[in-house]
């Protein structure tokens, strides 16, 4: 088995290298000054099970060339199997015609990754569960929720705790950590979207008074959403309330937004590199999140079950 790193997000490579006791493999990823991509592999890889660790984040295009050149790079020198280690996946919001004449591009991206040279695909929380179907090779989609379960119960075990969805479409994610949080109730956000990147906040569904609300989302990206669903909270009682996300995409003015609302503090993984504002920034704390995927990577290549994982 051999690890091999793009650029989007090193520290994270070297996290999940150290976690498996391993070293990254000898590799240079270089853009010329027309902005093209040159990916050179360093060290031998004939017959070798190849895990390539790539976020398609900002920049999105940039870094998902990143990751389609390295596993041409690698299927032309002849490994036996690539697997696409992709924590953050991009362009998964795009997942559904919205109207007319629109693409639907995570398909699209979908079909990259395959036809680039990928076997199977290692991912975090997809934005929409379905996309794994985009896939015709096979597919793993982990779930951030148990790295956010032990943090949540090691410091709130004690208070009484409602997990809250940010909108109707996180239902089955935040139910899914309530369970695990010993059965805690749960409370939605009814919110409407007026214009892409807008949310307004029209009811909370639940009793919130007096609690302490965890709010789960699978990302964080300008901020608005959690920072509306945060002050309609407090307007109905709660006592204090918290986000847990997965990917803290955090783009535009959103480290301040955070900042400058209600919420106690926003926790995420670090799926995506942490930028030094988020890093400094005393709202904002990062879960590591490579013991879980150097966990599944090891399993994979040991041919050992992935869902087991999560049996707990």
């Amino acid at each position: 088995m051999k690890l091999i790193s793009c650029n989007a997000n090193r520290p994270l490579s070297d996290a999940i290298a150290d976690y498996l006791d391993m070293r990254l493999t000898r590799s240079e990823v270089k853009t010329f000054a027309d902005q093209e991509i040159f990916v050179r592999i360093d060290e031998n890889v004939r017959g070798e099970d190849v895990f390539v660790i790539q976020s398609t984040s900002y920049p999105a295009n940039d870094n998902l060339m990143q990751l389609l050149i390295m596993m041409d790079a690698l299927r032309r020198a002849s490994a036996r199997r690539i697997t696409a280690v992709i924590p953050y996946f991009g362009y998964a919001r795009q997942d559904r015609k919205t109207d007319g004449r629109t693409p639907i591009s995570a398909k699209l991206v979908a079909n990259l990754i395959s036809t680039a040279g990928a076997d199977r695909v290692l991912t975090v929380d997809l934005h929409a569960g379905q996309i794994q179907g985009f896939f015709d090779i096979p597919t793993d989609n982990l779930f951030g929720g148990p790295v956010m379960v032990d943090d949540i119960k090691e410091r709130y075990g004690k208070e009484k705790i409602i997990v809250v969805s940010p909108d109707v479409g996180g239902v089955v994610r935040a139910r899914s950590l309530a369970k695990r949080l010993d059965d805690a109730d749960l409370a939605i956000v009814d919110k409407r979207r007026p214009e892409s990147g807008k949310s307004e906040v029209m009811n909370i569904i639940g009793d919130v008074s007096g609690a302490r609300c965890i709010m789960l989302d699978d990302m964080c990206d300008s901020g608005g959403t959690l920072a509306n669903a945060a002050a309609a909270l407090k307007e109905h009682g709660a006592s204090s309330v918290s986000a847990y996300v997965t990917h803290g995409v955090l783009s535009g003015a959103a480290v301040s937004r955070i900042e400058n609302s209600v919420l106690d503090e926003l926790v995420m993984t670090d799926t995506i590199q942490p930028s030094e504002e988020a890093l400094k920034s005393k709202n904002i704390r990062v879960l590591p999140i490579s013991p879980l995927l150097g966990e599944a990577i090891r399993r994979i290549a040991n041919e050992e079950s992935v869902s087991k994982l999560f049996d707990r």
